[in-house]
């Protein structure tokens, strides 16, 4: 078989089993872009040891538990404690002036994906470490697709590892201690740093908007979403958000050119922006 024909067999076969996906499987891959679905396909495939993807769609037509690997496989994505912590230093100051402005009607925060939590408890913990923030009237929703990376975020407790370090990433906090609970290298978050999230199954492309957020996280999603999509996907985010809210973003990510009337860059190496509404 010549190359091309083997390029040409190896996407009809990945086309099928991303078709299998969306017919089976709580996940929407026609808005995520095919090199991203491909990478994350062929690692479940590596770990069933096989690379044929007749072989592997068969493997999940009669396996519920590789159904839910590879849902996992498809919406995990690189986490960490404040991580980008310049992001979380240009955040402070907005924190600040949210608890200021908003008083006792308490501060509305979304985290969307929100992974294995560990981006909602750095807003938590960040609330809790400013004497300037009212954590008492701070509320954090976290959502995922995953319900396996729910699980992992109430649990709320993380292991440092040769490539993970837990201590490291607790850096900005002025005393970790006061946060979570140490046991060797396992991390254990405070209940109340819990307290103050909520987490819940969403579907950030099916589900639509939330209402009236103040602080919206949607950190290093979009690149991986086709670009066809992304804006309506940015109107989702957008339409969370109450006029004069603010949206975070990856360091990589930016507002589509369609929307950027919509926002005002308040910390543009952060990518923070503020709703102009």
């Amino acid at each position: 078989m010549s190359r091309a024909s083997q390029g040409d067999s190896e996407t009809e076969g990945l086309r099928k089993v991303i078709d299998f996906v969306e017919d089976e499987v709580p996940f929407e891959p026609g808005y995520y872009n095919e090199a991203y679905l491909g990478r994350r396909v062929a690692a479940r495939m590596q770990r069933r040891d096989t690379d044929d993807h007749t072989a592997y769609r068969r493997i999940l037509e009669r396996d519920d538990e590789e159904r839910e690997a590879l849902l996992d496989a498809l919406t995990v994505n690189v986490t960490g404690f404040f991580r980008d912590p310049d992001m979380w230093a240009d955040l402070r100051p907005v924190l600040r002036d949210l608890s200021e402005e908003n008083g006792r009607s308490g501060v509305d925060v979304w985290s969307a994906p929100c992974a294995d939590g560990r981006e909602p408890y750095s807003v938590s913990m960040l609330a809790a470490d400013d004497p300037d923030v009212d954590e008492r009237r701070v509320h954090i929703t976290a959502v995922d697709i995953s319900e396996e990376a729910l699980d992992a975020a109430r649990a709320g407790v993380y292991e440092t590892t040769r490539t993970t370090n837990i201590e490291e990433e607790l850096a900005p906090l002025s005393d970790p201690t006061a946060y979570v609970e140490q046991e060797e290298n396992v991390f254990r978050v405070r209940q109340s740093v819990k307290s103050r999230v909520e987490f819940e199954p969403y579907d950030l492309i099916s589900d639509g908007p939330k209402d009236d957020m103040d602080l919206v996280f949607c950190r290093n999603l979009l690149i991986y979403i086709d670009t066809a999509y992304k804006e309506q996907l940015f109107e989702t985010l957008r339409d969370s958000l109450r006029p004069g809210g603010y949206l975070v973003l990856g360091k990589t990510e930016t507002v589509p050119p369609g929307l950027r009337d919509d926002f005002e860059a308040v910390a543009k190496r952060s990518r923070i922006y503020r709703y102009e509404g």
